[in-house]
């Protein structure tokens, strides 16, 4: 992983929802670099969905169809918790 890589990640995580952004740019800038390279390639997976199906999955009231998915959520949404 390089720095331009970090940059990308965060950079898409800035979304344009108020509530998607709080919890993905935080999450990019702190925990990216720390991923395995499969985690890191299911967060930029994850960020190639719609901004409403990122704010259901996040919000927990709906689930993603993919497992890969669902793995790297929850690590959004500890990362959330623990910075809270």
């Amino acid at each position: 992983m390089t720095v331009s890589d970090k940059n990308r990640a965060i950079w898409h995580s800035r979304r344009g929802m108020l509530e998607l952004d709080l919890l993905l740019e935080p999450f990019a800038r702190h925990c990216f670099e720390t991923l395995s390279s499969s985690q890191q390639e299911h967060y930029r997976q994850l960020l190639s969905y719609e901004d409403q199906d990122l704010y259901h999955w996040l919000l927990q009231s709906q689930a993603p169809t993919e497992s890969s998915l669902k793995e790297i959520i929850d690590l959004i949404l500890a990362h959330a918790r623990s910075n809270v």
